[in-house]
């Protein structure tokens, strides 16, 4: 099962993908976001159609006591949208400190702060789309 994680930020939205056995996340890309969400939900169904994708997870930004606030309501209304022009089904996952551990991975490997914000969403991406292909019971 080909998973995409989908981190939906203001400006970016970072995109990874799993393995077609569903075990392990790679991160795919960053869309810049565009004026119009109809544009940035159909490069996601591209995604989407060109990686076989049979699931998409969409990062969840859930406040640090676990509680849905005006960003997780932003989210979760997005989602919305993109269930319309999407084909598959679309899961919300938790979210929280995903761009922390991303960022932390990208100082580890030495990147200047101008690198780190050109990966960074794509590879919160990535944690939150390992976190929840973790976190699945097997089949």
């Amino acid at each position: 099962m080909r998973a995409l994680g989908v981190d939906l930020g203001s400006k970016r939205i970072g995109l990874a993908v799993s393995d077609f056995t569903g075990t392990i996340a790679s991160p795919h890309s960053v869309l810049q976001r565009s004026r119009s969400r109809k544009l940035d939900h159909e490069a996601i169904r591209r995604i989407v159609v060109e990686e076989e994708v049979e699931i998409v997870v969409v990062g969840l930004p859930l406040t640090l006591a676990g509680e849905h606030g005006p960003a997780a309501r932003a989210v979760t209304d997005e989602v919305r949208q993109l269930g319309n022009v999407v084909s598959v089904h679309i899961e919300l996952a938790d979210e929280r400190l995903t761009t922390v551990a991303a960022d932390r991975i990208l100082r580890e490997a030495d990147l200047s702060a101008s690198q780190r914000r050109v990966h960074v969403d794509k590879i919160a991406a990535a944690v939150l789309l390992q976190t929840w292909l973790d976190g699945r019971t097997p089949s």
